[in-house]
């Protein structure tokens, strides 16, 4: 094994935002040296990694250079610059998650051939290339309108209810699925390393904002039979081994009204929908990422204890400095964890930190989340 701890190993990071700085708790928990590249300066890992390098993620020189000073390149986006990640593979640098499975996963029509390619359960889509393509077919109504490329939390994903609504679509690469009814909005993450060792987390339950289309509440163990839970699990898995992929991959699947599952998208990184495991597992997904990356043995994905995780994002006609409102409150509350992520200005629906909640009762961890959500309020000053 390679000496990466309180050693010359530098592991590089393709941005900074909050799941870069939650990796950096680990990073510096094992003493790895950690070099940092984002667009903004003041992201939230810029003052605590070792390194801070500013730069554009999309520009082919700018990740090319700063992947010749790093021994490994892993992510916390998957809007990077591919051309550059598979010249930097090419003259043997190890990138992880590869930038061969990237490529598929951050194009939305990609990603969706590639479940029918290999047999997963998924909505029936079509790929158009601009709106104009997409107003010459006959349309049924309603469907889903899903960005091509670059869309995240909500970003990028309509429901299209009539004709009427075709106005409010960006003009680009899409795609459009069938609007599926569902029970369940259920997530996995599959850790998987260079030896081929794979481990799950357990299934998750997600309840989104219905009107930002953002999660709110993460729910461990998700409120399902086994047998639903076992069937995610195993499509979870199918799915990482057809990706190959090295890293963490965050399936997100639908459970639909007959007890079926079948696959939304997925993202190869840590992810919001397992932020629940800092206080919850015997091994973070930040941890695990790291262990998956250096191709370290995987640490225990099971729970010590039922987790909800509470969204904060920017309360509606907030704009500025941002304040936390009524922290004190929250902080009085037993098993209750908050994480702040460091933006300094919040916006309507901005992704600005969150909360665990951790008990021995998962319903009395759901009705805290909702205590928690109604007490903390994300505003400016």
């Amino acid at each position: 094994m390679k000496n990466y701890f309180s050693s010359n190993f530098r592991l590089g990071v393709l941005g900074g935002g909050q799941l870069g700085k939650m990796l950096l708790t680990e990073t510096q928990k094992f003493d790895i040296y950690t070099a940092i590249l984002d667009g903004a300066a003041d992201a939230p890992c810029a003052q605590i990694c070792n390194e801070f390098h500013q730069g554009s993620l999309m520009d082919f020189d700018t990740v090319y250079n700063f992947g010749k000073q790093v021994d490994l390149l892993t992510i916390e986006i998957e809007h990077v610059n591919i051309d550059a990640l598979l010249k930097l593979e090419a003259e043997g640098l190890e990138i992880y998650p590869q930038p061969s499975v990237l490529k598929i996963i951050q194009h939305k029509g990609k990603q969706k051939d590639f479940f029918v390619e290999n047999n997963i359960p998924t909505s029936p889509h079509k790929r158009f290339s601009s709106l104009n393509d997409l107003k010459s077919e006959s349309l049924t109504f309603p469907f889903v309108w899903k960005s091509a490329q670059f869309g995240y939390d909500g970003t990028g994903v309509k429901i299209v209810k009539n004709e009427k609504d075709l106005n409010n679509l960006t003009d680009t690469d899409c795609i459009v699925e069938n609007l599926i009814p569902f029970k369940n909005e259920l997530a996995v993450i599959v850790a998987r390393n260079k030896s081929g060792e794979l481990k799950t987390y357990p299934v998750v339950e997600m309840e989104f904002h219905p009107e930002a289309n953002q999660v709110e509440y993460v729910i461990c163990p998700a409120r399902i039979s086994d047998e639903v839970a076992q069937k995610a699990n195993e499509i979870a898995l199918k799915v990482a081994t057809s990706f190959k992929h090295i890293g963490l991959l965050a399936v997100e699947m639908f459970q639909t009204v007959d007890d079926e599952i079948i696959v939304n998208e997925v993202a190869p990184r840590t992810h919001n929908s397992g932020h629940y495991s800092i206080e919850a597992s015997y091994t973070s997904q930040f941890e695990q990422h790291l262990r998956s990356i250096l191709n370290l043995p995987l640490g225990n994905t099971d729970s010590k204890v039922a987790g909800v995780m509470v969204n904060l994002v920017g309360e509606d006609d907030f704009f500025g400095n941002v304040v936390y409102e009524n922290m004190d409150e929250v902080l009085k509350m037993d098993g209750v964890t908050p994480h702040i992520y460091g933006k300094k200005e919040t916006r309507p629906f901005r992704k600005m930190g969150h909360v665990t909640i951790v008990n021995n009762d998962l319903s009395e961890a759901r009705k805290i989340a909702e205590k928690v959500k109604k007490t903390l309020r994300v505003i400016s000053e």
